[in-house]
């Protein structure tokens, strides 16, 4: 069943179903001028912000002074003059209100694999006597694998993983040996938004720690670690907040348990006297001590430039225009043949993405992306809309679900070319 060239049918009498109906949404659009900040196709349709964000047009310019001024210009001077060494803390307090955090509880370094590795193997070792971790079997494997790591190092600890996030499930595994649960707050498969309040205090009240992802969810839509009393979060940046491939990721870990925490990778910048060259660690006080390395400041100056963006964005307005374009693609998708919405439609249950389900779902998405609609896919089954609420328009969605009613129409998807898999899907 495709979508007829007036954009009413199937859909008729649905508001914003007709191609005129979105070009008027965004003409009212309150965030319609912060597609200007980005760099983005002339034609066609970005809709995988959710795996990596486009480029902020301001972000070559922020990288070329740092390389040819703070480093060719001003060489090593610039750790003091450009404030390099600091880096990772005023980034972090820059991002702390993109996720409901105090100031000097986030802090911006490494990747999300490593950060996890910390604050997990910090939060095992503040839970003495308690050796189980408690994961989602369904979560990104980096989150799978760094848990069996962590507790594969320390002896009688095991990663038990459940068939589902839910309360329910938590509650038949919660008990006095769970030191620590791992989530994340968006599926990355599915879209499916979890109650990170409900489950954080369910956990709290276990005797546990509260460990969550939200890679998937910081700049889709407003994040409260803090009022919703979780332990430590762990995020990437090169997703919703635009900061480039391999930008650093940043880790959070509330105030409470600073003083205590001790992270195993003792490197130098965590140190409380680095400079004074000491042959023993001493951990520095405060979100610092989580620090292990030299900083990314090449990714850090791209981050910078990303939150330059992010620091005039209403995140409530985000939120309402994604759910917005999400219930739109839904309801324009949900007819087509062969295809199943997988992402809840209950708005406190959704991300900012919509995940189908197509039995043949790789070739088509190849196939989108030839005409210029750029999803992505995950196995065995998914295809991956992502909805960045600064950059996607609601004509761009109309136009997203004309093309992909389309490439189910012709079938031209069967053709050979689209079912050849590259190295990354």
């Amino acid at each position: 069943m495709s979508i007829g060239p007036d954009g009413t049918r199937p859909f008729d009498g649905r508001p914003g179903t007709t191609r005129a109906q979105c070009e008027a949404l965004d003409a009212a659009d309150p965030l319609a001028g912060f597609r200007a900040e980005f760099t983005l196709p002339e034609k066609g349709v970005y809709l995988d912000g959710n795996s990596l964000g486009a480029l902020p047009v301001r972000t070559p310019e922020r990288v070329r002074e740092v390389v040819e001024e703070e480093w060719g210009r001003e060489l090593i001077r610039s750790w003091n003059d450009a404030g390099w060494f600091e880096q990772p803390y005023r980034l972090g307090g820059r991002i702390a209100p993109l996720v409901g955090a105090a100031a000097g509880e986030v802090v911006v370094c490494d990747t999300t694999s490593v950060n996890l590795f910390k604050v997990l193997a910090a939060a095992l070792r503040l839970r003495p006597g308690r050796r189980t971790v408690l994961g989602d079997g369904a979560a990104f494997p980096t989150d799978l694998y760094i848990a069996e790591g962590v507790t594969g190092l320390v002896e009688g600890a095991r990663s038990v993983l459940l068939p589902s996030a839910g309360a329910d499930e938590l509650e038949r595994h919660l008990d006095d040996d769970v030191a620590a649960v791992v989530l994340s707050h968006v599926d990355y498969r599915t879209g499916e938004l979890l109650d990170m309040a409900t489950i954080t205090a369910q956990v709290r009240a276990a005797g546990a720690l509260m460990i969550w992802d939200v890679c998937h969810s910081v700049g889709a839509l407003p994040v409260e670690l803090g009022s919703c009393e979780a332990d430590f979060a762990v995020g990437c940046t090169y997703k919703y907040l635009n900061g480039g491939p391999g930008s650093p990721a940043f880790l959070y870990v509330a105030e409470r348990h600073q003083g205590a925490a001790e992270q195993p990778l003792s490197g130098w910048f965590g140190h409380a006297r680095p400079f004074a060259f000491e042959p023993a660690y001493a951990p520095t006080g405060g979100i610092g001590r989580f620090l292990t390395s030299s900083p990314s400041l090449l990714g850090q100056a791209a981050l910078g430039a990303s939150l330059d963006v992010w620091e005039r964005a209403d995140l409530r307005a985000v939120r309402a225009k994604s759910l917005a374009l999400t219930d739109l693609f839904i309801s324009l998708v949900e007819p087509l043949d062969g295809v199943e919405v997988v992402t809840p439609r209950e708005h406190h249950r959704r991300g900012s993405q919509v995940a189908l389900r197509h039995r043949d779902g790789y070739p088509v998405v190849q196939a989108l992306i030839e005409r210029g609609v750029i999803g992505d896919f995950r196995a065995p089954d998914l295809m991956r809309f992502g909805f960045t609420p600064l950059y996607v328009s609601y004509a761009q969605v109309w136009d997203a679900a004309q093309q992909l009613a389309e490439v189910l129409e012709s079938g031209e998807w069967r053709d050979e070319r689209f079912g050849r898999r590259g190295a990354v899907t």
